[in-house]
């Protein structure tokens, strides 16, 4: 079967305020026809991104369109800004893609769907609207069935939001494959559903059943695989999401955990009179709130070095975090996985089987 062939929107904030469209682009199995970025239209994506598959950068749906040959099936929204809101300078590109025949895939907390304008179109062009933030509706309160799963489960927690805990957790999966083991990604935010085709968005769910919402995955793949890894949301300090943090948290039940962190962050991102604590803090922080639930040791540290230009300074970043955290340290990217998995592996988490 053929690769979904997308056009990406990110207008003004490619690439480094786009984390929805670097995610598909670099860890989904769509092919990417063009991004949309009125800003740095005439650029191609390897002018910015050369690690991601080229193709070029244009103004406009109808510019992605002509760039492909019409050769297109969905137009992606490669941007989640705070609060998740519709820009209305989009809905001339998102008409057009519907107008096209392509259907649109969103991670906004704005539902196309229920925009009455594109819900119509959509329906006279006989494309599909994809909201991915969109809970099932069968969601309820967790029942502590996490617990009893077959796989290993591993949850990336983190010093803030943005550091990469969708990004570590894919290369937690790619280097445990590496090793034979039967490891699954377990999305829990818009982009890591997109990347995957499942998942719940549990920052979306009512929170009663945020942690049942991380039941019902596990539940739903716990016994398929060796280890699972949980995409993690948030942080449990945050002003704004340590609600979606602790229910994660709490819903997966984790036999370990990783604890990413951005190098050089010193305040919470979009929050920055909230300076962030000690390292050591968080470790006893998420050990302590894991614990009556669950007991669960963070067993690793992830580092996210991509602001660090020099390799030895990024190298330093990533052994002052360990010592920090008093655990062994890479970045997921610039080094590989392989090291975080043989600490989970050294801390018995990932062999299969619960760990007590």
């Amino acid at each position: 079967m053929d690769h979904e062939r997308i056009a990406v929107l990110a207008h003004e904030k490619f690439p480094d305020r786009a984390k929805t469209a670097l995610g598909v682009m670099r860890y989904g199995d769509q092919t990417v026809r063009a991004v949309l970025d009125r800003d740095r239209a005439g650029d191609r994506v390897s002018d910015h991104a050369p690690d991601l598959d080229d193709a070029p950068i244009v103004a406009s749906f109808a510019d992605a369109h002509a760039a492909a040959d019409g050769d297109l099936d969905a137009l992606y929204i490669g941007i989640a800004p705070i609060g998740g809101g519709f820009d209305e300078s989009w809905r001339g590109d998102v008409e057009a893609a519907i107008e096209a025949g392509c259907d649109v895939v969103s991670g906004l907390h704005y539902f196309l769907n229920d925009d009455e304008g594109l819900a119509a179109l959509a329906d006279e062009h006989g494309v599909d609207l994809v909201d991915v933030r969109k809970p099932d509706d069968d969601l309820t309160v967790a029942t502590g069935a996490s617990g009893d799963v077959d796989a290993d489960v591993l949850l990336t927690v983190g010093t803030d939001c943005s550091v990469g805990k969708m990004t570590a957790s894919l290369e937690i999966v790619a280097a445990a494959r590496e090793r034979g083991i039967d490891a699954a990604f377990v999305p829990t935010g818009q982009t890591g559903i997109m990347i995957a085709g499942w998942g719940n968005p549990v920052d979306r769910v009512v929170s009663d059943f945020a942690a049942g919402a991380v039941e019902d995955m596990l539940v739903e793949v716990g016994d398929d695989h060796d280890l699972l890894v949980v995409e993690g949301q948030g942080s449990i300090v945050h002003p704004a999401y340590s609600a979606v943090t602790c229910g994660i948290l709490h819903g997966a039940m984790a036999d370990g955990l990783v604890l990413c962190h951005a190098a050089g962050r010193e305040a919470v991102h979009g929050y920055e009179s909230f300076d962030l604590p000690p390292i050591a803090e968080y470790v006893d922080l998420y050990e302590g709130l894991a614990g009556p639930v669950h007991e669960a040791e963070v067993v690793a540290g992830a580092v996210n070095t991509k602001d660090v230009d020099d390799d030895e300074a990024a190298a330093e970043a990533v052994a002052d975090f360990g010592d920090a955290a008093g655990v062994p340290a890479a970045d997921p990217v610039r080094h590989g996985a392989g090291d975080v998995v043989d600490a989970a592996l050294d801390a018995g988490v990932g062999r299969g089987g619960s760990v007590e």
